[in-house]
C-alpha cells in the first residue's frame, strides 16, 4: 500500500478535490488517473472472457446468446464494456470508491451452464436482473445483514473456493488440454489429458505457452499480465494458424477481422424476460437459481470491497468502508443491468487493488475505469480473432487467486470442514455451481442436527437447506405429484 501524500495545505485545491476528497484521502489527481489505468488493463481481460464464456453456450432451444445459431461475440463484449463502463463510473460518482466492476466470472459461468441450459436465454437473464433486484432491497431494507450472518462465514469462503476450481476446469476443458472420454470407449475414467490421453495440436501448445507466461507475468507483478498474456497468445495463434497448422481451435480460429473499429451492436440489450424461467423450469428450481446467485454474488462483493478498503487505507474504525451502502447499491444496480443487457450479472472486481497500489483512493479512478470501457467499445470487433486457447489461460490464473482462500477454513473443525470440502469438490466434479452450495448446505445443517447444536443452525440456513432438498428431488417429487 502507499503511503499517503505529505501536503502542508490540507484545504482542498478545487472543486473536483472537494467532491472526490482527493487531498483528504492523501491522494492527488495523478495518482487518481494511474489508479484507473492501471485498473482498467487489469481487468479488460473481461471483455474479451465474458463474450467466450457466454458466446457459445446454446439454451435450451439450441440458440446462443442474442438469438441465432452462430455465436456473435463483438455483440457480447459491446455490451460487456458498456455495462461496465456505465457502472464503474456511477460508483465513482455516487460512492466515491476507488471499485470497478464488470461482468463477474464465475457468475456468468453459472450463468452459461446451469441456468441457460434449462431455458432460453431471455428467461436466465431475467433470473439475473430479478437477484440484482433482490439484493438492492436487502441493501435498502437492512436485512443484508441478516442474510449475510445466516451463512457461516467458511461456508462463504468455501463458495468461492468451489467457483474457482469450476472456473479452472472450464479453462483446461476449453483448451483441450482436458478431454472428456467418450461413452463408447468402455472405461470409468471421466477424463483424460489432451484427446487420445496425450497432448496433441498446436492449439494445446498455444494453451501452454499462454498458461506459462501469464504465470510468469503474475509472479513477477506486472501490471496487466492478463491482459498482456491474452494479446501475446493471441499474436502467437494468429502465426501458428497463418503457417498452416491443423483446423483443430477449440472454439474460434484466429483470424484477422475485416475492420478493427467498428460501430458496436447492443443486439443484447433488453434480452431477459423477468418471469419467464417461472413457467419453464418451475418456482422452486427458479427461487433456488435466484438464491445461487445471490450468495455468490452479494457475499463476494462485501469481501470485496472490504479487501481494497483494507488495502487503501480507508476502513473506518469498525472495519467497514466510508459509503458501504452506497457501494452496495451501486453494485446491485450493476447486478440488475448485466442482466438486463444480456451480459450477466455485474459485480465488483478484485482487480480494483491493482489501481490501489499504483496510488488510486477515490472515486476519480473508477471514473477512469470507465471511460477506457466505453472507448473499448468501439474495439469490440477485435475479439473475434481471440481464440480460446489464448483466453482460457487467465481462467485458470483467476481459479488459483480464488482458491488461495481456502487457507480461511478451519480444516480441523469438522463441523465446518466437511461442509466446506463437499461445497468445493462438487462444484467442478458435477460442473454445477448449485450443487457444490446445496450439497454443503444440507450437510451443515445435518452435522449441526446429529452433534445436538441446531440452536447453532440460523432460521435462515433450515429455509434454504429444504429449498435445496427439494431442488436435488425435483425429479421424483414431479413424477410423485403428477
Amino acid at each position: 500500500m502507499l503511503p499517503p501524500v505529505s501536503t502542508t495545505n490540507t484545504t482542498p485545491a478545487s472543486g473536483l478535490d472537494r467532491y472526490f476528497k482527493i487531498t483528504e484521502r492523501g491522494s492527488t489527481v495523478g495518482r487518481e488517473v494511474r489508479g484507473g489505468l492501471v485498473t482498467f488493463f487489469t481487468m479488460a481481460y473481461i471483455i474479451v472472457l465474458n463474450p467466450l464464456i457466454l458466446g457459445f453456450a446454446t439454451d435450451e432451444d439450441g440458440k446462443v446468446l442474442g438469438g441465432g445459431t452462430e455465436p456473435n461475440l463483438a455483440m457480447i463484449a459491446a455490451g460487456t464494456a458498456l455495462v461496465a463502463g456505465i457502472m464503474t463510473i456511477l460508483m465513482g460518482v455516487v460512492a466515491n470508491y476507488p471499485l470497478a466492476l464488470a461482468t463477474g466470472l464465475g457468475l456468468n459461468a453459472f450463468v452459461a451452464f446451469s441456468i441457460a441450459s434449462q431455458m432460453t436465454w431471455a428467461d436466465a437473464m431475467g433470473l439475473v436482473v430479478i437477484e440484482g433486484l433482490v439484493i438492492l432491497v436487502l441493501v435498502l431494507t437492512g436485512f443484508r445483514e441478516a442474510v449475510f450472518h445466516a451463512v457461516p462465514a467458511q461456508l462463504k469462503v468455501a463458495i468461492s473456493v468451489g467457483i474457482g476450481l469450476f472456473i479452472a476446469l472450464i479453462g483446461f476443458v476449453d483448451s483441450g488440454f482436458v478431454h472428456r472420454i467418450p461413452d463408447a470407449a468402455n472405461t470409468t475414467v471421466p477424463v483424460q489429458l489432451g484427446a487420445t490421453g496425450q497432448l496433441s495440436g498446436w492449439p494445446v501448445v498455444v494453451f501452454a505457452f499462454g498458461l506459462l507466461l501469464v504465470i510468469a507475468l503474475w509472479v513477477r507483478h506486472v501490471k496487466g499480465a492478463i491482459l498482456i498474456s491474452i494479446v501475446a497468445t493471441t499474436v502467437l495463434a494468429v502465426i501458428v494458424e497463418a503457417i498452416g497448422s491443423p483446423k483443430a481451435w477449440s472454439l474460434t480460429t484466429p483470424a484477422w477481422p475485416d475492420k478493427i473499429v467498428d460501430t458496436p451492436d447492443f443486439g443484447t440489450l433488453g434480452h431477459f424476460s423477468l418471469l419467464g424461467s417461472f413457467q419453464n423450469v418451475g418456482l422452486v428450481t427458479s427461487v433456488l437459481l435466484i438464491f445461487t446467485l445471490l450468495l455468490a454474488d452479494f457475499f463476494d462483493t462485501m469481501g470485496t470491497m472490504t479487501a481494497i478498503g483494507a488495502e487503501a487505507g480507508l476502513l473506518e474504525e469498525d472495519g467497514t468502508p466510508p459509503n458501504t451502502r452506497r457501494i452496495l447499491v451501486v453494485d446491485s444496480l450493476a447486478a440488475a443491468a448485466g442482466g438486463a443487457a444480456g451480459v450477466s450479472s455485474n459485480t465488483s472486481y478484485i482487480e480494483s487493488a491493482s489501481g490501489v497500489g499504483e496510488g488510486a483512493r477515490t472515486g476519480l479512478a473508477s471514473i477512469v475505469t470507465g471511460v477506457l470501457f466505453l472507448f473499448a467499445i468501439f474495439l469490440a470487433p477485435l475479439v473475434a480473432i481471440i481464440p480460446s486457447e489464448a483466453a482460457v489461460p487467465a481462467l485458470v490464473l483467476v481459479g488459483f487467486l480464488m482458491m488461495q482462500q481456502v487457507k480461511g477454513i478451519d480444516w480441523d473443525d469438522l463441523e465446518i470442514a466437511i461442509p466446506a470440502f463437499l461445497t468445493i469438490v462438487l462444484m467442478p466434479f458435477t460442473y454445477s455451481i448449485s450443487v457444490g452450495i446445496g450439497a454443503g448446505f444440507i450437510v451443515y445443517v445435518v452435522i449441526k442436527v446429529v452433534r445436538g447444536k441446531i440452536a447453532d443452525i440460523h432460521p435462515l440456513m433450515w429455509i434454504v437447506a429444504a429449498l435445496f432438498v427439494v431442488y436435488f428431488c425435483i425429479n421424483p417429487i414431479t413424477s410423485w405429484l403428477t
